[in-house]
């Protein structure tokens, strides 16, 4: 796929802060040019799997809007998007529906009901487990292993997008420029190893039924309501310290993580592609307190300085960014929407990311 120009991947993006989740969800949800421009051409429909996630709502809402924009554009049949969940929280069931997203409830774990649903050419593959993984070992590697097997066998003529995690590769030093796609895996505990597993079943059926896959390897996404920004400022705000056991991150705008999924269905290969997906930074930890501190006007204390040296889960995404450009939001932007969304009483999903975590136990 070609790479896109600038003026073609960013967002005109005013300067003010979102203000309410529907103004928060429309900006993570906007699609680029590039990505209304290929859906004229994209053939067939597009099926997330465990949409109801923290990314997926608005991914299949960006989906959708692409379809509806390159609808008005030009005569254009259009296709169906279809969020597929179990939906524990009906409210977000209820939200893809009004966006005009089919919904259908699956337990993946239940083999017989993925082949039960419908067959469609494109697939983004969002289903997987990482919070509470200590304690309920056996039901990560369930949903992070099982699940994809049941999802391979039964779609080996789709592309699949699969989201993973940048927790596959080792940790690092920051002169190390980061993590790219050939380097080798070597993931610290059980749910980057779990995720390797992930990658591994689909590789497996991809080699062996020449199914199309692109693995997605994502660290960190930026939504106002969860992320390492979000976690920090929280922390903040309450007078805790910051942990600085793990002294560097990557950070993404979550709207720009869903433009760049979809556009990744271009990517799936036999065998998988791999592309990284993150920020153009490393990050200090230190550095993003002082500055939500400052935002905020609160103090900020540290903790763990006294921690194994510098290296970090940090991943370096410049394939990405010669295909997509580079990401719509600022570093300085995502700070000052963070520390405005807490401030003002936000929203919290509750999901803290353990970006402190150094020894993959989560």
């Amino acid at each position: 796929m070609p790479a896109n120009s600038a003026s073609e991947w960013r967002l005109t993006l005013v300067p003010d802060i979102p203000k309410t989740e529907r103004d928060l969800d429309e900006r993570l949800s906007a699609p680029v040019p590039a990505l209304v421009s290929r859906m004229l051409e994209l053939e067939g429909d597009i099926m997330i799997l465990g949409v109801a996630g923290k990314i997926g709502p608005t991914l299949a809402m960006t989906a959708a809007k692409a379809i509806d924009s390159a609808n008005k554009n030009r005569d254009f049949a259009g296709k169906r998007v279809i969020g597929v969940s179990r939906f524990s929280d009906v409210s977000t069931e209820e939200q893809l529906e009004r966006c005009g997203i089919d919904t259908i409830r699956c337990d993946l774990l239940d083999e017989s009901a993925v082949k039960n649903l419908p067959r469609v050419r494109n697939i983004l593959f969002m289903a997987g487990r990482k919070f509470g993984t200590s304690g309920a070992e056996e039901l990560t590697w369930a949903m992070n292993a099982i699940v994809p097997a049941h999802v391979a066998r039964t779609f080996p003529e789709s592309r699949i997008v699969v989201f993973s995690t940048g927790c596959v590769y080792p940790l690092v030093e920051p002169e190390n420029g980061g993590s790219v796609e050939e380097d080798p895996p070597e993931p610290v505990g059980e749910y980057g190893w779990s995720c390797l597993a992930r990658e591994r079943v689909f590789t497996h059926y991809s080699r062996t039924l020449g199914t199309k896959v692109c693995l997605f390897r994502l660290n960190y996404a930026i939504d106002l309501r969860y992320g390492v920004l979000h976690d920090i400022a929280e922390r903040i705000l309450a007078g805790l310290p910051v942990s600085l056991a793990v002294p560097y991150v990557n950070v993404i705008w979550q709207g720009d993580v869903n433009n760049q999924a979809l556009l990744a269905l271009d990517l799936c290969d036999s065998p998988p592609s791999v592309i990284n997906v993150t920020g153009p930074e490393l990050l200090s930890v230190q550095e993003l307190a002082v500055m939500l501190a400052g935002r905020l006007g609160r103090p900020v204390t540290f903790s763990g300085e006294s921690g194994s040296g510098s290296a970090a889960l940090l991943s370096n995404a410049s394939k990405a960014r010669a295909l997509f450009g580079s990401p719509s939001v600022s570093v300085r932007q995502m700070v000052d929407w963070t520390a405005e969304w807490v401030l003002q009483g936000g929203r919290s999903l509750g999901k803290p990311t353990h970006f402190e975590v150094s020894d993959g136990r989560f």
